[in-house]
C-alpha cells in the first residue's frame, strides 16, 4: 500500500512544471516557488549608539547580513553567501559604537537538542562547522573568529566572548590575536552578559539539575559564585552602575514526585545580588498559583534592569503574559500592560527607559489575531500601541539615539520586511527592502484571510483564519491546517517565524488551487490567555486539543461552499501529531492528510522514566499517566485509520525523532492503510535548504490535488 515520493531534483522540477509552468495544469495562477521566494528577515537589532541597524535575510536559502543607517536607512548587503547551503545566521549583534558586526553561521538554533552541532543538508563529505564571524559595519571581508556560538560583544567595543563546547572563549574584534579559552569551569556555560564597563563577565553554569551564576573578572581572580544555592539560577542582568546583579531563581531537581496528569505550579523568584560581597536577597516571588508559574512565552521571564532602578519581568499572574516592574530593592509590582492581550518580542531601549514589544491588541476586534508594536515606560502603566490597521508589525527594537523604531512589517499579501518609523504613535512606516521582492512574487493574487470563530464540543472558543479561493462555485474541497509548537498562534497575515512563513505561503497556494483552507488556533496556543494555553487533559495528559481540530473539520463541513466529503488535514511537528490523531480518530471526517514530522507514540522513550525512575518513589498517578499517554497517541488508534496519508520527515530532525515516522509507517503498513512517504536526507526539522522547503510544499500540494481534487494519479514517478 505504500508509495514513495522519490526525493531529488526530479520531483522539484516535475512539480514546478506541473503546477507553475504548464498551461494545462490546475487552476492556480502562480507557482509554489514564486509565493515562497521572497526574502525573509530575522535577527533584527541595533547599535547602542547612533542609528545603525543590522538584520539577516534568507533569500531562497542564501542567508546574508544586511545593514542600514539613518537618516536615510539605505540598506546594503554586508556578506556574500550565495548558495542555498542550509547554513543559518544567528546571534547577530553590532558593537555599541556601530563599528563591528558579529554573527554565528551554521547549526540549527531552533532545535530542541544538538543545536550546537553542524547541519549538513547538502551531504558534503566534510561538513561545515558552527562558527563565529566578524565583519566591519562599513564593509569588507568577513573574518572567522572561531568555532562556537552565542557571541556577546564587550561594551568596550574591543572584544567578543562566546561559547564553544560548553566553555567560554575570548577574541579581540580587530583580529590582533587568535581566540583563546577565557576560563574553564564545571558544567555547560551559557547566558554570557558583560558588565556595563566591560570589566567583568557574568554567566550561568548548568550542572545537572542545578545551575549557578558566576562572575569572571581576570585570570588572577577566582570565579565569584553569586549566592550559590540548592537551586537553578538563570537570566543574570547587570545594574546600570555594574554594582549589582539581578537574576531568576527556580527550583533544582528532586522533591517528592508530583502528579503527571495535572498542571503543577512551577515556582520562581527574582533576586538581586551585591557584586562586591556576593550576597543576594529575594526581591519578588511569583504567586503560588498556576498562573504565577514560570511563563511559557517568547523570552520566558524577559528579565531587564531598567532606568530608575526598576526591574522588569513578564508574568501570567493576571491571566495574560504581561510586563511588570518592581523597585530593585523590592516592593509592590507595577502592572505595566493591563488588558486582554499578550506581549511578545520584548526589548529594552538602550537608555533603559522604554520597553518596546509586539502585542495582539489594537482598536480593531480582529487585532487579537494580529501583531502590532507598542511601547511602555519602565516605571508607568502607560502603554501606547504605536501601529494600527490590518497589517502585522513585530520584532521592534529602538535605535541607539532613541529616535527611530526598527521593526518587521507585513500584511496579508506582503511578507515581512525590515522597516523603520519615528518613535511615536501612528508614525509612517518606511519599508527598507521592498525592491528585493522577486518580480514574479504574486502579491496581488493572494487572498486576505478572514477571521472566523467557532466552538469545540466542550465549549472552548476557537479562532481561525479562513483562506477562500477567488471565484468558483460551491462544493469546493477544503483543508484544515494545524500549527505546531503547540505554543504558537497563526495570524491574519504573514508570520514572523520562518517555519510558519512557509506555511502561510502553502495555505495561499492551496487556496489558489481551489481549496478552502482553515488554519485553526487550538487550545495550548498563545495569544488567548493563560487558561486557553494551559487546558486540563491536554497534550500527553489526554489530547483534549484534538477536539479543536475535529471542531474545525466539522465547521468546514457545515459551510455551504465546502464539499463535506473532501476535507483534508495537514500540519507539522505538533501539528503533524494532531494530524495523526485526526486521521486515526476521524477518517470519516478527514478524507486525506499530510503528516509532517509528527509524533506517533508519546510513550516512546518515556516509560522507564515514569514507571521505573531511579529512586524508590514514583508519581502517584504513574500507571494512569502511561495509559493516558498511550491513548493520547496516534499509534493507539491506527485500527480506526482508513484515509490515505503522506508522511514527510527529515532524518536529521532535532525536534521530533525520525523514528516517530518509522513507527507510524510500520503500523499503517500492517493495517493496510494507503500511505506515501517523502524523506529529506540530512536536513532538519526546519528545512534548512530552500529547495527542500519547496519540495515539501510541492509534495503536499500534489498529494491533496490527487486525493481531493479528483484529478487522478498524475505527474510524479512513484516506486515501492
Amino acid at each position: 500500500m505504500m508509495k514513495s515520493i522519490l526525493p531529488g531534483l526530479y520531483l522539484y522540477f516535475a512539480v514546478y512544471l506541473m503546477f507553475g509552468a504548464s498551461p494545462g495544469a490546475a487552476a492556480q495562477s502562480f507557482s509554489i516557488e514564486s509565493v515562497m521566494s521572497h526574502p525573509f528577515p530575522t535577527e533584527l537589532t541595533t547599535a547602542a549608539e547612533g542609528s545603525r541597524m543590522v538584520w539577516a535575510f534568507n533569500e531562497q536559502g542564501r542567508r546574508n547580513v544586511y545593514v542600514a543607517e539613518g537618516p536615510d536607512f539605505k540598506y546594503r548587503r554586508l556578506t556574500n553567501y550565495l548558495k542555498d547551503d542550509g547554513q543559518e545566521i544567528t546571534s547577530l549583534s553590532v558593537s555599541n559604537d556601530g563599528q563591528w558586526v558579529v554573527y554565528v553561521r551554521g547549526g540549527e538554533h531552533g532545535s530542541i537538542w544538538d543545536e550546537h552541532e553542524t547541519v549538513n543538508p547538502e551531504s558534503l563529505p566534510i561538513p561545515p562547522k558552527v562558527e563565529v564571524w566578524r565583519v566591519p559595519f562599513s564593509g569588507g571581508e568577513p573574518v572567522r573568529i572561531g568555532e562556537g556560538g552565542y557571541p556577546v560583544i564587550s561594551p568596550n567595543n574591543r572584544e567578543v566572548a562566546y561559547t564553544f563546547k560548553g566553555q567560554v572563549w575570548l577574541a579581540p574584534l580587530d583580529g590582533s590575536a587568535p581566540a583563546q579559552p577565557l576560563f574553564v569551569t564545571r558544567g555547560n556555560v551559557g547566558s554570557l552578559v558583560w558588565s556595563p564597563d566591560g570589566a567583568q563577565l557574568a554567566f550561568v553554569a548548568n550542572r545537572q539539575g542545578h545551575a549557578f551564576i558566576g562572575i569572571y573578572t581576570n585570570p588572577e581572580m577566582p570565579i565569584q559564585w553569586v549566592a550559590p544555592a540548592l537551586a537553578s539560577d538563570r537570566s543574570p542582568r547587570w545594574s546600570p552602575d555594574g554594582k549589582r546583579l539581578a537574576f531568576v531563581r527556580t527550583q533544582g531537581t528532586g522533591g517528592a514526585p508530583q502528579p503527571l496528569l495535572t498542571w503543577q505550579h512551577r515556582p520562581w523568584s527574582i533576586w538581586v545580588a551585591d557584586v562586591a560581597s556576593g550576597e543576594a536577597k529575594q526581591v519578588w516571588k511569583a504567586p503560588q498559583t498556576l498562573r504565577g508559574s514560570i511563563p511559557r512565552t517568547n523570552g520566558s521571564f524577559n528579565l531587564h534592569w531598567g532606568a530608575g532602578d526598576r526591574i522588569v519581568y513578564v508574568s501570567y499572574e493576571d491571566g495574560w503574559p504581561h510586563l511588570y516592574s518592581i523597585p530593585a530593592e523590592g516592593g509592590k509590582p507595577l502592572l505595566l500592560t493591563p488588558g486582554q492581550f499578550a506581549v511578545e518580542h520584548v526589548k529594552l531601549s538602550h537608555d533603559r527607559k522604554w520597553l518596546v514589544f509586539s502585542a495582539n491588541t489594537g482598536p480593531d476586534k480582529e487585532d487579537i489575531d494580529r501583531r502590532h508594536v507598542a511601547r511602555v515606560p519602565v516605571d508607568k502603566a502607560d502603554t501606547e500601541v504605536l501601529t494600527t490597521g490590518d497589517g502585522i508589525e513585530m520584532m521592534p527594537v529602538l535605535t541607539g539615539d532613541g529616535r527611530t523604531l526598527a521593526l518587521l512589517s507585513a500584511t496579508a499579501q506582503r511578507p515581512p520586511l525590515p522597516s523603520v518609523m519615528d518613535f511615536k504613535r501612528k508614525a509612517k512606516i518606511k519599508l527598507l527592502a521592498d525592491d528585493l521582492l522577486p518580480a514574479d512574487y504574486p502579491q496581488q493574487k493572494l487572498v486576505v484571510p478572514k477571521q472566523v470563530t467557532f466552538k469545540a464540543e466542550d465549549g472552548v472558543l476557537l479562532h481561525g483564519q479562513l483562506f477562500e479561493p477567488k471565484g468558483g462555485g460551491r462544493n469546493k474541497p477544503a483543508i484544515v491546517y494545524v500549527h505546531g509548537g503547540p505554543s504558537r498562534q497563526m495570524l491574519l497575515g504573514w508570520h514572523y517565524s520562518d517555519y510558519y512563513n512557509n506555511v502561510y505561503a502553502m495555505n495561499q497556494y492551496l487556496a489558489s488551487m481551489g481549496f478552502v483552507v482553515l488554519s485553526v488556533n487550538y487550545r495550548l496556543g498563545i495569544g488567548y490567555g493563560y487558561d486557553f494555553q494551559h487546558r486540563e487533559n491536554s497534550g500527553e495528559s489526554g489530547a483534549s486539543e484534538y477536539k479543536d481540530i475535529r471542531a474545525a473539520g466539522k465547521w468546514l463541513a457545515a459551510q455551504p461552499q465546502v464539499d463535506a466529503k473532501r476535507i483534508g488535514v495537514y500540519g507539522g511537528s505538533y501539528g503533524g501529531y494532531l494530524t495523526g490523531l485526526a486521521l486515526a480518530h476521524n477518517s470519516d471526517l478527514f478524507a486525506a492528510g499530510v503528516n509532517i514530522h509528527g509524533m506517533s507514540d508519546l510513550t516512546y522513550g518515556g516509560i522507564a522514566r515514569i514507571l521505573y525512575p531511579d529512586r524508590y518513589e514514583k508519581a502517584p498517578d504513574a500507571e494512569q499517566a502511561v495509559e493516558v499517554m498511550w491513548k493520547s497517541s496516534p499509534a493507539a488508534w491506527v485500527a480506526n485509520w482508513t484515509s490515505p496519508v503522506l508522511i514527510i520527515h527529515a532524518d536529521d530532525d532535532r525536534n521530533v525523532d525520525f523514528r516517530d515516522s518509522m513507527d507510524l509507517v510500520r503500523r499503517l503498513e500492517d493495517k493496510g492503510v494507503p500511505f506515501e512517504t517523502l524523506v529529506l536526507v540530512d536536513d532538519t526539522h526546519h528545512w534548512m535548504r530552500f529547495a527542500n522547503a519547496v519540495k515539501v510544499n510541492a509534495a503536499t500540494a500534489d498529494f491533496f490535488k490527487r486525493k481531493l481534487l479528483n484529478t487522478g494519479e498524475v505527474g510524479l514517478q512513484k516506486g515501492r
